[in-house]
C-alpha cells in the first residue's frame, strides 16, 4: 500500500484554507483504499516526522508562504521525497509577483502595469497620489508581493489609497498595479496540458479571499464560458505558455482579466485550492475528470529534481 503524506496547515495566512483542502482530499483518497494516508501540519519536527513515516509521495496542499514559495519544496528535495506540484525555482518565481511579471513582460504576455512601492520612502498622501497619477490613473490595486488567495488585496481610489497602504505597512514593499476592469477568467493547466477555463462573477467588488472561500459570498461560477472559440483558445494558450515558461509541474491556475478583447494575466498559482468551492476540481469535473481521478493525475506527476 502506497504511503502518502498530505502536507497541510503551515504558517501562512492561508492556513485554514489549506486544512480545509486537506480534509476534502483525505476523505476522497481514503475511499480508494489503496493508500496509507497521514496529514502532517509542518512544524519544527517536519523532517523528523517525514523520516519516521517514510512516505513514497508527499501531496503538498500548503498555500502561501513556506508552502508554495520554494521553501517546503527545498526541504523535500533535500530529503529526496517525491512531491506534487511545482519545484523550488518555479514555485519561488510564481509566488513573487514582481519577478513573474518581469518574465511575462519579457515573453510578451500581457500583464497590468505596476510599480513596487517601498514604505521606507515615507511618502505623504499627496506624493503617493502624484506618483500613481504619473504612472497610471486611478483606480489601482495594491497587494503584497508574495501572498496568495487575494490576501490583503485592495482596489483603491485617491480617497482611500493612503488608508489601505497603511494596512500593508508590515510587508515593507508592496505592488501597486493598474486596475483592469472586465471579466474574471481562470484557466487550469494539468501536467503540461490545457485543462479548461471558468468565468467568475463575484457579488463582491472582485474575486477576493471571501469570494473564493465563503459559500455565502455567492460568487457565480460560469462554465462553459460565453466566449468565442478563438478567444477561449487564446487565453488557454497564454496560460499554457506561462506554465511552461515558469517550468511549472502538476497543476497550475492562471488568473486573467478580459477587457476590450485583451487578456491580462494577473498571476499564476502553483498550488491552487482543492476544496469543494475550488476552481480546478470544478473545471476538471466539467471535462469529465472526477475529483479522485484529478488527484491521481496530480500524484502520478510527483517527483524530485524538478
Amino acid at each position: 500500500m502506497k504511503k502518502i503524506v498530505i502536507l497541510a496547515g503551515g504558517y501562512s495566512k492561508e492556513r485554514e484554507v489549506s486544512l480545509q483542502t486537506a480534509k476534502s482530499v483525505y476523505s476522497e483518497l481514503k475511499r480508494k483504499k489503496k493508500y496509507k494516508l497521514k496529514i502532517i501540519d509542518p512544524d519544527g519536527n517536519l523532517v523528523k516526522n517525514l523520516r519516521k513515516y517514510k512516505p513514497s509521495v508527499v501531496l503538498n496542499l500548503l498555500h502561501g508562504r513556506y508552502g508554495e514559495d520554494g521553501y517546503i519544496q527545498t526541504v523535500l528535495e533535500n530529503e529526496k521525497i517525491n512531491y506534487t506540484h511545482s519545484g523550488v525555482i518555479s514555485s519561488s518565481i510564481a509566488i513573487d509577483k514582481v519577478i513573474s511579471k518581469k518574465i511575462f513582460n519579457k515573453k510578451r504576455i500581457l500583464t497590468p502595469k505596476y510599480f513596487v512601492y517601498s514604505f521606507k520612502n515615507n511618502f505623504t498622501k499627496k506624493q503617493i497620489i502624484n506618483k500613481i497619477k504619473k504612472k497610471f490613473l486611478f483606480p489601482v490595486v495594491i497587494k503584497p508581493i508574495n501572498e496568495g488567495s487575494s490576501v490583503n488585496v485592495f482596489i483603491c481610489n485617491s480617497n482611500n489609497i493612503f488608508k489601505n497602504l497603511n494596512k500593508l505597512k508590515d510587508y515593507g514593499e508592496i505592488l501597486v498595479e493598474k486596475y483592469i476592469p472586465g471579466r474574471e477568467i481562470q484557466v487550469a493547466i494539468l501536467n503540461n496540458k490545457k485543462l479548461g477555463a471558468i468565468e467568475l462573477r463575484p457579488k463582491r467588488k472582485f474575486y477576493d479571499y471571501d469570494a473564493k472561500y465563503n459559500p455565502k459570498a455567492n460568487t457565480k461560477h460560469i462554465i462553459p464560458i460565453n466566449i468565442d472559440r478563438k478567444s477561449l483558445n487564446k487565453v488557454m494558450n497564454i496560460a499554457l505558455k506561462a506554465h511552461k515558461i515558469l517550468k511549472c509541474r502538476g497543476v497550475s491556475r492562471s488568473d486573467f482579466r478580459y477587457y476590450k478583447n485583451k487578456f491580462y494575466l494577473l498571476e499564476l498559482n502553483t498550488q491552487p485550492g482543492m476544496t469543494s468551492l475550488s476552481l480546478v476540481p470544478e473545471i476538471a469535473n466539467y471535462k469529465g475528470i472526477k475529483f479522485n481521478t484529478l488527484l491521481e493525475k496530480i500524484l502520478k506527476d510527483a517527483a524530485i529534481n524538478k
